[in-house]
């Protein structure tokens, strides 16, 4: 593996940094962790000129990348003793595709955190129910509950009954009938293991290892091949915020110079070139946090600007879908 030190920006019962914790723990690639707080602000975040402000952030060397639908491609780029997570055959990679824009596209979260329990301590905590009011839009009342819960529950019924019935069906242990856990799975099971893992929040007689046999032992599996992973690799490093950004910034790059592709639709009805400073966020939530850089690079699946942080420059990494590009001084 490239000797860039990994720097992941968590906290810990973020459904979406599981994600990625799992996958390093699976491939047994060794990173550090900078905690961070549940809700806005985040200096350490802001440290690297980085106003974005959904978890987790991925830092490899002086790279920075948002989103897990970029972070878990560009982890797989990595090369390592152990295998890659995701599979080489054209097919299956549609599938992880699919079971990705499926779990992360076609609002299974939303309709899944729609379900966590009211009585959650962390849900009492005025700071953070302002902070997922402005994170989501919408303010959480129990009159809204009883409207849009029905409606959640029939959305998750409907992924746990798709799955039983069609990619697990035939008994295997893993989606994509893998000796081990695989990328498909990693983007199939996370907020079907949160829900499962959060006492309350599925109706015990409609939803459990009785009514799902096969999605809930997947469940189960995947638990312990993670649990056996992270006890095989120990503790991962821990560090502050300050010596996080010193660490990036004193890193080189991890990719190679990216390009502006000028045939681009965004820089055609834009007129951008490398070197504007450009206005990046995301479209769907969190979309109060963007950032301010100077484009580098633009192509199909990415865009890349660069920030100014306290402790120097560094480059950041978006992915194009869902992700909104304008000239800074323009509305995303």
């Amino acid at each position: 593996m490239a000797e860039d030190e990994i720097v992941l920006y968590h906290y810990a019962y973020s459904p979406y940094a599981r994600r990625i914790i799992w996958y390093l723990a699976l491939r047994g690639i060794p990173y550090i962790q900078c905690n961070q707080p549940p809700v806005m602000p985040r200096p350490d975040v802001a440290r690297l000129g980085i106003g974005y402000r959904r978890i987790p952030i991925l830092a490899i060397g002086r790279d920075i990348y948002l989103d897990t639908r970029l972070q878990l491609p560009k982890l797989e780029k990595l090369d390592t003793s152990a295998p890659r997570l995701g599979s080489a055959s054209a097919e299956h990679r549609a599938i992880e595709r699919l079971l990705s824009n499926l779990m992360n596209d076609a609002g299974i979260f939303n309709w899944a955190a729609a379900l966590l329990p009211a009585n959650l301590p962390l849900l009492q905590d005025p700071k953070f129910q302002k902070d997922r009011e402005d994170f989501t839009g919408a303010k959480r009342t129990p009159e809204r509950d009883a409207r849009i819960q029905p409606v959640a529950l029939r959305e998750i019924a409907s992924v746990f009954h798709f799955l039983e019935g069609t990619l697990l069906a035939d008994g295997r242990e893993w989606v994509l009938g893998t000796p081990s856990p695989g990328l498909a799975d990693i983007e199939a099971v996370w907020p079907l293991h949160w829900l499962a893992g959060l006492p309350g929040a599925l109706p015990k007689d409609k939803f459990s290892p009785e009514v799902y046999p096969r999605v809930y032992a997947w469940i189960d599996r995947f638990e312990k091949c993670v649990q056996e992973a992270q006890s095989k690799a120990g503790k991962q490093g821990r560090v502050k915020g300050e010596e996080a950004s010193r660490l990036i910034v004193g890193s080189g790059y991890h990719d190679e110079e990216a390009d502006v592709d000028a045939t681009d639709f965004d820089a055609v009805s834009l007129g951008l070139a490398r070197g504007d400073e450009v206005l990046v966020g995301p479209t769907d939530m969190g979309s109060s946090g963007k950032d301010v850089g100077r484009l580098v690079g633009l192509s199909d699946e990415e865009v890349v600007y660069e920030t100014r942080g306290e402790d120097g420059t560094v480059r950041v990494h978006a992915p194009r879908h869902g992700f909104r590009i304008r000239r800074n001084g323009g509305k995303l």
